[in-house]
């Protein structure tokens, strides 16, 4: 086991949540008090859910219950992050379009059973990567309308669709919500070995299982993530999205 479940633990949490409070506070980012909301949050979050798994792994009904309920804590989420007002329900189809093809291929084909065990944490993976490309893309891209509105007025001043005006504008800024997940990809087992890899190898599997899941989870989460921004650019550009 790589960290005993201790006092010891819980102390050296407290301590590294403090810490990055504190440097948050120091450097006037302005972010400190959600670091610390954040991170008991996810004490009290991972305790339930651990509880909880125990419990939907031998059912498929609580299973699909608890799946669905980590699609909406997502949306909700990534909604939320990305606008205040009502559109941000929209966030529901990025997440959906990157995260829907990918799990139902792989219950196709059987690389994943319909069992708690393995589709609780592979779609927990799947949604977390869509919920970030989802927040990213759609964050920079209203950002980039808002900063550069004078060249979408004059896209459409030159005959351009509002469509294609905001397009030309949103997609560069919005595309590098890639890049971080691209970054990881180029850079897996030469910068660091990701938790998929170190999990299965403390599991007992051998390096070769290890390096074959860690890369299935690579690419699948890049087909996630590229539909879900995608999408969300999209859903911009036609102003669905927005924050007026």
């Amino acid at each position: 086991m790589l960290l005993p479940v201790n006092v010891t633990l819980g102390v050296v949490l407290a301590v590294l949540l403090a810490a990055a409070a504190g440097v948050a506070a120091l450097a006037s980012l302005g972010r400190s008090r959600e670091i610390l909301l954040a991170g008991l949050r996810a004490a009290v979050q991972l305790a339930a859910v651990s509880l909880l798994i125990g419990w939907v792994v031998h059912s498929i009904p609580p299973l699909l219950a608890f799946v669905a309920l980590m699609f909406a804590v997502a949306v909700r989420t990534a909604g939320r992050r990305v606008t205040r007002n009502r559109t941000w329900w929209w966030a529901a189809l990025p997440i959906a379009a990157g995260v829907v093809p990918v799990v139902a291929l792989l219950l196709i084909t059987g690389l994943v059973p319909v069992r708690g065990i393995a589709l609780i944490p592979v779609t927990g993976i799947l949604v977390g990567g869509a919920l970030t490309a989802t927040v990213l893309g759609g964050r920079r891209a209203l950002d980039e309308l808002t900063t550069r509105r004078g060249e979408v007025e004059a896209g459409m001043a030159l005959g351009l669709l509002d469509r294609d005006a905001r397009m030309e504008i949103a997609r560069p800024a919005a595309s590098d919500a890639l890049l971080p997940g691209l970054d990881q990809t180029r850079t897996v087992g030469l910068v660091a070995l990701p938790g998929a890899f170190v999990g299965m190898l403390l599991g007992g599997a051998s390096p070769l299982q290890a390096g074959a899941v860690q890369l299935f989870v690579l690419v699948a989460l890049m087909a996630v993530q590229s539909a879900a921004v995608a999408t969300v650019l999209e859903l911009v550009a036609r102003g669905r999205l927005h924050r007026n």
